[in-house]
């Protein structure tokens, strides 16, 4: 599976580097800022941001992973959110219009938090697979607890040890699959071959525990009386990372939302249903804008 061609850009922001690949559009048309979710790096948006021809989408690394440093201020809620504050204000700058906001899993945590915080200058906001329920409670609690053991052993034991462990092939694979929903073989041998290429392009192991940390202590709904800005949601009804029941009720607590509800798939909307998605997100920016 092809996306179109992004092109690599370095931006400094601060004394911080950040890497982010742009994939062309009419640059008279808002770009989209589209942030990936936890473990994964900017490949696992390439399908949707791929299929948005009508305007730039700017796809960064999020600190800590693919090829952008982690923060010196470390991988709390606050510090990504202040590093895509910042980052949402460099490409305003360099376009002449700021962008809109597109978050995955994780990355609807930062966005909407982002949102939240400023929604004086947030006019829209695109959340994708929405961590709606907290990975701590419920009947994941478990599983999330055992996983945050997994991190945590992986920060501390030695570092050989502890990067074979968060990197085992084995591991990633079985993340994949509990994941994936398709039956198509295709789709599937192509989403393992991203997460096996992709899932364990960290920086360190320390700011990916502290990362893991920040992603199941947050979610969206903490901050859904704020997000009163036009908001699209799209969710897959066989979510087990975000359920959809806990979505459903976010999105009826949202003042001006849409919300494309996608049947037969999970968490993995932006590989198994990017043409969708995209659509979707076109058609919002074309009514919103």
């Amino acid at each position: 599976m092809r996306s179109r061609q992004s092109q690599p850009i370095t931006t400094r922001l601060g004394s911080h580097s950040t890497a982010a690949w742009v994939y062309p559009g009419d640059r008279q048309q808002r770009p989209l800022l589209m942030v990936h979710g936890f473990r994964g790096d900017h490949h696992g948006m390439d399908l949707i941001a791929g299929a948005i021809t009508d305007r730039e989408v700017i796809v960064p690394d999020l600190p800590g992973f693919g090829l952008t440093v982690p923060l010196d201020s470390g991988s709390s809620l606050s510090a990504f959110v202040d590093y895509l504050v910042a980052l949402r204000t460099e490409i305003a700058r360099q376009r002449g219009m700021p962008p809109i906001l597109v978050g995955h899993s994780f990355g609807s945590i930062l966005v909407s938090h982002l949102a939240a915080r400023h929604r004086e200058t947030v006019d829209e906001l695109v959340l994708i697979n929405p961590i709606t329920s907290p990975a701590l409670e419920g009947p994941a609690r478990f599983l999330t607890r055992a996983t945050r053991a997994y991190y945590a052993l992986g920060a501390r034991l030695p570092e050989r040890a502890g990067r074979s462990l968060l990197s085992n092939a084995a591991i990633v694979r079985a993340m994949s699959v509990a994941m994936a929903t398709t039956r198509d073989p295709g789709l599937r041998r192509y989403i393992h071959d991203q997460h096996g290429q992709h899932f364990s392009s960290f920086a360190d192991r320390a700011s990916l525990a502290e990362a893991f940390a920040t992603s199941v202590a947050h979610t969206v709904t903490e901050v859904a009386d704020h997000l009163t800005m036009p908001t699209l949601v799209i969710a897959g009804d066989k979510d087990a990372i975000a359920p959809i029941g806990p979505t459903r009720a976010f999105v009826a607590e949202l003042s001006d939302v849409e919300f494309v509800e996608l049947h037969g798939v999970g968490h993995l909307v932006h590989y198994e249903r990017s043409e969708e998605a995209a659509s979707a997100i076109t058609e919002f920016c074309h009514r919103r804008l």
